[in-house]
């Protein structure tokens, strides 16, 4: 006789944005089959920081069923072509990371190539004007990307911006209608079994007994599960991202959405400013060790775009990771797994990819230890590329002389960061592996953006008559700065899809 040894019962501790999205998904994915608790208090509050996206959120969207409309509304959200990085080299300096690619697909070598040769060659076209993202951008504009890649539209990537919170309300909605059930209290007690070391069942404060086959950790930086159950502690990675504090306030919207979010670099860190339909989102992200929190405070309401609408909330972390952020049958989904600050605004997509790899590997109640392995790997490598990415932007400051930014400067990099920099420089080659977050244009974008140029291009660049390769990269430059002005403003392009115009809109 065969015994069934299908997970039936798995319990998610915290909801938030972590806890709601891994109900949503995994009810979703898993159906009825599973019996999926939640464990979560309104007396602790939610980090949401993460407002702000990156294009893989359409994954997570269309995988849960979300309609865009509805979404829209329900989360008050915005569109998303980028983030503008202002004053980061030096004071004055700005520069934009778009979403989608630069150029135009053609055949033959990657496209920057062609823009590294024709620039060597006299051409003085700017990297910003063969994005129509960027471009779209600098207006206020917004446009969806279509399929046809004859369109320059097909060269369009987009996310959004949303509150987080109603975005937590509106994922809990979903995932209680898929049977999801939530329970209302704070954690007493963690049960292991004894030969194991698995947990078998958490305790609340009122003596409710939940038990389970496999516990996801959705509780934030507090780990209680993956950390104070199961011991798994966090790698340290400050010496390379020393932010280590960030103060947060929203303020009333005042003019026209700007379609992107802006990151401007400070004495001891830099502010986000995130637009949403209802409000601006605004943070200081700062170093403790270079700032006191009142200054920082002080800093930030000194450089809002209208009135405060909340007190300031200060929030503490350290940024890095968990080797093993699934460790026996435990899985941390979220800031337990580890944490990078929000300047790529990573936070929501490690939570889709926790979220997905554990659909991917899913096990049953013996909880092999390959499939924990496997996820362990590839976690690891989602972190330590966007790692490397973030330090990229901290590093070469060559025009800010603020004791943070000195440290920066001359601080040791990581080697894995030091080759790739140093491969652009010499062949502008990016060299990246097939299943890294950020691609070819993002890398791009942050190293021209932060001053690090390229010597050289791919040889087969040389193949392509000079003249028609500088004549092809001027054309697609021109084709770019025709069409933006002939597309929506974002917030009529919202407002159509909403079915409402937007507040505050000029």
């Amino acid at each position: 006789m065969t015994t069934d040894r299908r997970i039936s019962r798995l319990v998610i501790l915290g909801g938030g944005t972590a806890g709601w999205m891994t109900a949503a998904a995994l009810s979703r994915s898993l159906g009825r089959t599973v019996a999926i608790t939640l464990l979560e208090s309104d007396e602790i509050g939610t980090v949401g920081v993460g407002e702000a996206t990156i294009p893989t959120i359409h994954w997570f969207n269309e995988l849960i069923g979300l309609d865009e409309g509805e979404f829209l509304r329900e989360t008050k959200a915005t569109f998303k072509l980028g983030i503008e990085f202002v004053d980061w080299t030096h004071p004055g300096h700005r520069y934009f990371h778009p979403f989608g690619q630069y150029g135009a697909p053609l055949p033959g070598v990657a496209f920057h190539h062609r823009w590294l040769k024709a620039k060597a060659e006299g051409s003085d076209v700017p990297l910003s004007a063969l994005s129509l993202a960027a471009q779209l951008a600098a207006q206020g504009r917004f446009a969806k990307p279509v399929g046809d890649a004859r369109s320059i539209l097909s060269t369009l990537g987009y996310a959004y911006h949303f509150d987080a919170a109603l975005y937590a309300r509106y994922l809990r909605r979903i995932a209680e209608a898929n049977g999801v059930v939530r329970v209302e209290g704070r954690l007493r007690d963690v049960e292991r079994d004894g030969a194991s070391g698995h947990v078998t069942a958490l305790t609340t404060e009122r003596g409710e007994r939940l038990d389970g086959d496999l516990f996801v950790d959705c509780s934030g930086f507090r780990a209680l599960l993956i950390d104070g159950a199961m011991g798994e502690r966090l790698e340290d990675w400050s010496r390379w991202l020393p932010c280590d504090r960030a103060v947060a306030v929203p303020c009333a919207r005042v003019a026209a959405t700007t379609p992107y979010t802006r990151s401007t670099a400070r004495a001891a860190g830099w502010q986000w400013r995130i637009p949403l339909q209802h409000r601006t989102g605004n943070g200081y992200v700062y170093s403790s060790a270079h700032l006191s929190e009142d200054e920082a405070t002080a800093t930030l309401l000194a450089h809002l775009d209208g009135e405060p609408l909340a007190a300031p909330r200060t929030l503490r972390f350290t940024a890095g990771t968990r080797r093993r952020p699934w460790r026996g049958n435990v899985v941390a989904i979220g800031l337990s797994s580890g944490f990078l600050e929000p300047l790529e605004s990573t936070s929501i997509h490690l939570i889709q990819s926790g979220i997905t790899k554990l659909l991917t590997l899913f096990p049953d109640r013996d909880i092999d230890p390959a499939l924990a392995d496997r996820f362990n790997q590839l976690f690891g490598r989602d972190m330590d590329g966007i790692k490397d990415f973030l330090i990229l932007h901290y590093h070469p400051t060559s025009g800010r002389d603020d004791p943070l930014w000195r440290h920066c400067r001359t601080m040791p990099l990581p080697d894995t960061l030091l080759a790739r920099e140093e491969q652009y420089r010499r062949s502008g080659r990016l060299i990246l592996d097939g299943d890294e977050l950020f691609r070819e244009a993002s890398w791009l974008a942050v190293l021209n953006g932060q001053g690090i140029t390229a010597r050289g291009h791919n040889p087969l660049a040389d193949a392509l008559d000079a003249d028609t390769n500088r004549a092809q990269v001027t054309q697609i430059a021109q084709v770019i700065a025709r069409a933006a002005p002939t597309l929506p403003l974002h917030d009529d392009a919202l407002a159509s899809l909403i079915g409402a115009p937007m507040i505050g809109a000029a």
